[in-house]
């Protein structure tokens, strides 16, 4: 491949994640299941947020928001995964690679500054709630989106700058099921112990910090919901729960991956379809199972669907 990159590499081969048969089949139908389970359940929450009066709060505005990203967070990896695993020759273009850096970096980033501001969301509602809609307003729920974003993309930009001038001129395999950047930088034909170091550093700072200051966020609320114990305080103690376990299953495979210091374990293939398929269906169950209104909205939602389909 000619031009900016200086690369004769075309395509890469993934290596995927097994070649049982058996353990092929079992992947492909909970993949798929989970795959298409994860697609509906975040398209119901967005499209309940979106029609229910009852649910236009910055809390759900916030998680309607999260639903979105859980979308691409399942579309990025999952559908080539699920394609690929009864093929014998699984490739993706250097194109098609450098664009599945691009949007998991961007989702990653994006849901982490999201899952920083529900936890301020939650904190405001808990610690200053007379201020609540002052604070939390309509132009401060867009800014923490805007933020979102940007911080997204120019981290992914920042990780691809290391990439895209590499020089590949093989080997072209990857032992991987998805276009992870730390293995691909080793392919690369020339030293990039100093990269990998730079990528490691970028991301895993960016991880542990944002794991580190919804730690202390969360712990610091649950403290004011001990010390002010009431008969609301089993309600937020529910609400909070649900944010805790999203951000533990988000950060937990995302922290191993990029600060876990044997980059050759097969571990890190495992984790990622955790995050990939597991977890953006597992962000919905949780929000829904443990959240009345968003249950009560989803069933007025879901009839009103019903009677509109009767009168069509």
């Amino acid at each position: 491949m000619g031009g900016a990159n200086h690369s004769v590499v075309s395509e890469f081969v993934f290596l995927g994640l097994t070649n049982s048969w058996e353990i092929q089949l079992l992947l492909f139908v909970f993949s798929s299941m989970f795959y298409v389970a994860s697609m509906m359940g975040n398209s119901l929450i967005m499209l309940t947020v979106t029609i229910d009066p009852h649910l236009h709060s910055p809390m759900y505005f916030l998680l309607a928001s999260l639903s979105f990203i859980d979308l691409g967070a399942c579309s990025a990896t999952s559908p080539k995964m699920i394609y690929d695993l009864f093929r014998k020759h699984k490739v993706i273009s250097f194109g098609g690679c450098i664009a599945q850096i691009f949007f998991i970096h961007v989702i990653g980033g994006v849901e982490m500054v999201l899952l920083i501001a529900m936890a301020f969301d939650r904190y405001v509602a808990i610690c200053k709630p007379l201020h609540y809609l002052t604070i939390m307003s309509p132009r401060r729920c867009i800014l923490f989106l805007a933020a979102a974003w940007a911080l997204g993309v120019s981290h992914s930009l920042f990780q691809l700058a290391f990439v895209v001038n590499l020089p590949f001129c093989g080997p072209n395999v990857l032992d991987s099921f998805y276009c992870d950047l730390p293995r691909l930088l080793r392919l690369a034909c020339t030293d990039t112990y100093r990269l990998q170091f730079m990528v490691t550093v970028n991301s895993g700072f960016i991880c542990v910090g944002s794991f580190f200051i919804l730690l202390i966020s969360y712990v610091f609320i649950l403290f004011t919901v001990w010390k002010h114990s009431s008969g609301g305080s089993s309600k937020a103690l529910s609400t909070l729960s649900a944010h805790i376990m999203v951000v533990l299953l988000f950060f937990g495979p995302t922290m191993f991956v990029y600060t876990w210091p044997h980059p050759k374990s097969q571990m890190d293939k495992f984790l990622a379809i955790f995050d990939a398929v597991l977890t953006p269906f597992l962000n919905p169950v949780i929000y829904t199972f443990r959240n009345k209104d968003m249950k009560s909205a989803m069933k007025r939602v879901c009839r009103q669907l019903v009677i509109y389909r009767k009168i069509s």
